[in-house]
């Protein structure tokens, strides 16, 4: 990911559209879930666990 510094852009305005930037690709989650090896039955655990949260909350 590259962001280049605009004419008149302060270092500060220039870190927080990288911030922005980064935060919209989703970088950090990505390699927050991606840190450690989780096997596929515990990635579909999760995956089913996630589907009957959302359509408890749906109901509501």
């Amino acid at each position: 990911m590259a962001v280049k510094l605009r004419q008149g852009e302060s270092q500060d305005q220039l870190l927080k559209r990288f911030r922005k930037e980064v935060a919209s690709a989703r970088i950090l989650s990505t390699y927050r879930k991606k840190r450690w090896y989780i096997s596929k039955s515990e990635l579909e655990r999760k995956a089913r666990k996630k589907a009957l949260r959302k359509v408890r909350h749906r109901r509501r």
